[in-house]
């Protein structure tokens, strides 16, 4: 027994040093290989500035010292595992030699100006984990192969231009996490076969040309937390099996030829921070079971067909901080919750059928900023407390039936940036102190009953550049600076009592584009100082008792265009 122990001791030792002779001329012909394949890469880029400059042939061909090049990193084996090129302002072409870096885990070609294709097929990269070629120019259809990799966690691909339908075949790389293919030119359907990925997280496909319907099989993936598939053309209703997907966070529809109601499962995804669905042909009501979304931040059901009340249960998503409803057929109160939500920052309810008051506590328990209710057949008072939380930038509260004074809160309120509340039954008087706005920029009153004179704060502004008070009832004379405002450009104050000349002060009027002063009980001669604003376009005087002849330096006024001063006699 002993002597073939000996025999096979002697050949073990024996075979020893070549076993370990071959794996080291293995391990050459690797690295020789990557660094043919990394110059042959380098060879089909556009670099402008150098950034591979350290791409070189080394001097010994089994030399790893490609593993210290600018974006290159190798394992253990000294083998290239990591690809990074981002951000680095190439272009030119990939060259399919990068098929011979068998080793990757991670290839980056994120934030460059690659405009060409990719190679047809990515095949073969059984460790790659990463692919983001994101935020480039790429063109042509997406490469195959992919599906092959088993490890494939993240393919980025958004941002590019793409063309052909989606890549199908990523659904046979079921360890996917995120699938981002947006803002291409992909067309076709949605693969139904992406139900399976089971383990992804994000799928992003929003921006492109895709139609059909929605696969109902994408209420399977169960661990989806982000679901972006917005501006396409997809048709057809909304898959009631989207209320099984209870990670979902994020659900963007925007912006497509969806129809039919908005099923009221979607109510049960608790976890539901954001919902956009604008832009659509939703029809049907409001689900009353959006009031379970508990953690619902951004609501946005606008332009579409929605029609019925506003379901009184949105008051109980005590995180909202957006609800957008505008451009629908609603119809019925704005409930009065909605003034006790503690978070709400934008409310937008243009172009509905919405009737009553404004909840009167609206804005006192939250940082509102944004109020658009316009193009209603609301009424009541304006509340006083829109702007208690100080954050109150947009106030726009055209075309309804509002009555009773403009709240004198509003002139103290420092973030206002527009005020639009024209077309009303507003009465009372214009509040001084909304000259003295910061950052007040539009003022629109027009076609209300307002009474007494226009505020003299108002000429001191810096900001104002729209102001339109006509069709009232003011009165008394137009004050001094009002036209020197140094941003104005165009101030109306048509059909109204207004009386005395029109001030001779347009020595610094650098903006001002239209001035509308028609249907007033004005007097005197036009001043000869308003040709010094050189940028008016408009000049509407008519309907005054003014005298005397037009000064022919107005006559001259270069950008002039529309000039109206016929009198009442």
């Amino acid at each position: 027994m002993q002597q073939p122990i000996s025999l096979l001791l002697f050949s073990f030792f024996f075979s020893l040093p070549l076993s370990c002779a071959a794996i080291s001329g293995a391990a050459g012909a690797t690295a020789d290989d990557e660094i043919s394949a990394l110059l042959a890469i380098k060879s089909g880029l556009v670099d402008p500035l150098d950034a591979l400059g350290d791409w070189r042939s080394p001097a010994d061909p089994r030399d790893s010292m490609h593993c210290n090049w600018t974006g290159v990193g190798c394992n253990s084996f000294g083998s290239v595992e990591n690809l990074d090129l981002s951000h680095m302002n190439l272009s030119g072409l990939i060259a399919d030699d990068i098929q011979r870096l068998r080793s990757l885990t991670t290839l980056n070609l994120c934030c460059n100006a690659f405009s060409s294709s990719l190679p047809k097929s990515l095949s073969g990269f059984s460790l790659l984990g990463e692919l983001d070629v994101s935020a480039n120019a790429f063109v042509g259809q997406f490469p195959t192969g992919l599906g092959s990799s088993p490890a494939l966690t993240i393919v980025n691909a958004s941002g590019n231009n793409f063309v052909g339908p989606l890549p199908e075949d990523l659904s046979n790389a079921t360890s996917l996490e995120i699938i981002d293919l947006r803002g291409s030119f992909f067309q076709g359907s949605i693969p139904a076969s992406y139900g399976s990925l089971r383990k992804l997280k994000f799928l992003g496909l929003s921006g492109n040309n895709l139609t059909g319907k929605i696969p109902v099989e994408l209420s399977e993936l169960t661990s989806l937390e982000k679901l972006i598939i917005g501006y396409n053309e997809l048709q057809g209703s909304i898959p009631a099996e989207f209320g099984n997907l209870f990670n979902l966070r994020y659900l963007d529809l925007a912006v497509g030829n969806l129809d039919d109601a908005i099923p009221p499962e979607l109510g049960k995804l608790q976890q539901l921070t954001t919902l956009y669905l604008y832009k659509n042909d939703l029809e049907g009501e409001i689900p009353k079971e959006f009031g379970n979304l508990s953690a619902l931040v951004m609501l946005d059901v606008s332009d579409n067909q929605v029609s019925g009340p506003i379901p009184p249960e949105l008051a109980q998503l005590k995180n909202l901080r957006l609800l957008n409803l505008m451009c629908n057929r609603l119809k019925g109160p704005v409930p009065l919750g909605f003034g006790d939500l503690p978070r709400l920052e934008v409310l937008e309810l243009w172009n509905n059928s919405l009737t009553g008051p404004l909840p009167a506590n609206l804005g006192r328990s939250s940082s509102l900023q944004w109020l658009d209710a316009s193009s209603n057949s609301l009424s009541g008072e304006i509340p006083s407390s829109l702007c208690d939380g100080r954050n109150l930038t947009k106030l726009i509260l055209f075309n309804n039936a509002f009555s009773g004074p403009i709240p004198v809160g509003l002139s103290t309120c420092i973030s206002l940036v527009r005020v639009r509340m024209q077309n009303n039954r507003l009465n009372g008087t214009i509040p001084g102190g909304l000259g003295k706005l910061p950052k007040l920029q539009r003022l629109e009153l027009a076609g209300n009953d307002l009474e007494g004179e226009i505020p003299g704060d108002i000429s001191l502004s810096t900001s104002l550049s729209f102001v339109d008070l006509s069709h009232n009832h003011l009165q008394l004379s137009i004050p001094s600076n009002i036209f020197s405002i140094p941003t104005l450009q165009s101030f109306m104050a048509s059909d109204n009592l207004l009386v005395g000349g029109i001030p001779d002060q347009f020595q610094d009027c650098p903006t001002l584009a239209a001035l509308d002063l028609s249907n007033n009980r004005l007097t005197g001669g036009i001043p000869a100082s308003l040709a010094s604003c050189q940028r008016i376009v408009s000049l509407d005087l008519h309907g005054n008792r003014m005298t005397g002849q037009i000064p022919v330096a107005i006559a001259m006024m270069p950008a002039l265009a529309i000039l109206t001063c016929r009198t009442i006699s």
